[in-house]
């Protein structure tokens, strides 16, 4: 998004700024470690929002980056 701000969190911060509407792209990245719990990122709520994937990348450390955007309407 050039120009924009970027603002880096969990899925607490996550939850509220997609429930508020703010959100353009989003970004996952997934680590290949079991912990056996932790905090869901996305619970469910009446909130939606509709994003495509456009990048996948995956690294020499086997971590995967799934980059989204909002679709287009």
């Amino acid at each position: 998004m050039p120009g924009g701000d970027m603002l880096l969190g969990g899925a607490d911060l996550a939850e509220n700024f997609l429930a508020l509407d703010l959100v353009d792209e989003l970004r996952l990245y997934i680590h290949p470690v079991l912990i056996g719990r932790g905090t869901q990122l996305f619970r469910p709520s009446d909130a939606t929002v509709d994003l495509r994937l456009v990048e996948t990348r995956v690294f020499g450390n086997e971590v995967v980056l799934l980059r989204y955007e909002r679709a287009v309407p």
